[in-house]
């Protein structure tokens, strides 16, 4: 029964509600009410998208689109800088994270990273960031880029490998020998750069467990402090370029159960540490110390130790998170442009959280990150969720969690299965029209 199970589709739980529950009632008017009533002490965490590469890896999910022209990069960056502008509201508040992703962000380029990155430090007070990240294409960097990074005060990278195979590369549209993931690995450290995150994906077209196998030993030996290893997602209908990829070459589910446990047992044979559903960290990075003290998070970057009174996400597509709910930035270039330039925050949708909302986002967060729940500490306890027990026992039957009156523990064989346990407790999950990726 554990390959049907998972086959099935739900989310990947990096919010609750998940984003497809947002709604056109939550718009920029209410998310300047929500910001307004933000304290004084609120700490911030920043998310900037840029949604542009130099071309597009046929795997991608992203929100990111190919552009070889300058100018319509600098036009972002223009509308950028206005929204910055328009957080009048929260000059001068102390900002913990800030996180750049894409797309490929260091598209910008230097000049045009360091304008956005001096506003941010003449709007924020940064004394109290703790980690300052941004997303990386080995592909496309340079000495002058890393300098820039250094610069602006850039303290980790995470670097996209995927697959470090060259027929697996050719049937996903990347071509990236991993002497440039070394190359560029060696550059960032030797600027001061040392916390770095590799991303690894299983799944992919004509890939094997021997590749996957592979490419997890090569990451692991350039010593990065962290590693994602996320199963591809298939969504064509979503992702048009996705068509691209021959599905004949996609493994089967049965092969890539094999890729992510054969994945994830040579990177904890050489000492990394599993956290949460995806991710591994070396036994003193922070995430992996989160993981064992109960404290780790989890936002729409993944994992994370972020614990900010507020994300603040700038750019099309943005997901924000503040007290009162969730707000998402106009996806379409054209629509969150002309918004930004007239002066609007470019908020299409959003939801605001109910008490019922943050209890069961609460437990799916802690389910996902502590891959254990007690609903003995909840009130009403197992009485109140008699229903969702009841919905996990098949879970139970096939050995991928332990039920102990209102305790549940995920088992080793079940980390793999937790998106499902997490669905139970998803009460928008039953009435959704959305078509969600597999859960392995």
């Amino acid at each position: 029964m554990s390959l049907a199970l998972a086959e099935r589709n739900v989310p990947r739980y990096t919010s609750y509600p998940t984003a497809p529950h947002f709604t056109a009632a939550v718009d920029g008017d209410v998310y300047a009410e929500w910001l307004a009533a933000l304290p004084p002490t609120a700490t911030l965490s920043l998310y900037i998208h840029v949604p542009f590469c130099t071309e597009l890896c046929h795997y991608c999910g992203c929100n990111t689109r190919a552009v070889r022209r300058r100018e319509p990069v600098e036009t972002y960056a223009e509308r950028l800088l206005e929204e910055i502008e328009l957080l009048d509201g929260l000059v001068g508040r102390k900002l913990t994270h800030l996180h750049w992703g894409g797309g490929t962000p260091s598209i910008l380029g230097p000049a045009l990273l360091e304008t956005i990155a001096a506003k941010l430090a003449s709007r924020f007070d940064l004394s109290a960031l703790k980690e300052h990240a941004i997303e990386l294409d080995p592909r496309r960097l340079d000495r002058a880029l890393v300098r820039s990074l250094q610069a602006i005060g850039v303290t980790r990278a995470s670097l996209g490998v995927q697959d470090a195979s060259a027929h697996v590369q050719q049937a996903i549209g990347r071509i990236q020998p991993f002497e440039l993931v070394a190359r560029a690995a060696d550059w960032l450290r030797a600027a001061g750069i040392a916390n770095l995150n590799i991303d690894l994906m299983y799944g992919l077209p004509t890939q094997t467990v021997r590749d996957v196998v592979h490419s997890a030993q090569l990451a692991a030996a350039l010593g990065a402090q962290r590693l994602a290893l996320f199963g591809y997602a298939h969504v064509p209908w979503f992702k048009s370029h996705q068509k691209l990829i021959d599905e004949a070459a996609l493994p089967g589910l049965a092969e890539r159960l094999q890729q992510a446990d054969a994945a994830a047992e040579t990177l904890c044979r050489v000492g990394y540490e599993a956290v949460g559903l995806d991710h591994f960290a070396l036994p003193d990075d922070e995430l992996a110390i989160a993981a064992r003290t109960g404290t780790l998070r989890r936002n729409f970057q993944g994992y994370t130790v972020d614990e900010a009174d507020a994300l603040i996400g700038l750019g099309a597509s943005a997901i924000g998170r503040l007290p009162q709910g969730f707000v998402q930035n106009a996806p379409d270039l054209g629509g969150y442009s002309r918004t930004v330039a007239d002066g609007r925050f470019p908020i299409v949708k959003g939801l605001a959280l109910s008490d019922e909302d943050r209890l069961r986002a609460h437990l799916i967060e802690r389910l996902m990150c502590d891959l254990a729940l007690d609903l003995n500490a909840v009130e009403g306890g197992v009485g109140r969720f008699a229903s969702e027990l009841a919905a996990l026992a098949p879970l139970a039957d096939e050995g991928l969690l332990t039920i102990d009156g209102g305790r549940i523990e995920v088992t080793a064989r079940g980390r793999a299965y937790v998106r499902i346990a997490a669905a139970v407790f998803d009460s928008y999950l039953a009435a959704s029209q959305k078509k969600h990726s597999i859960a392995v």
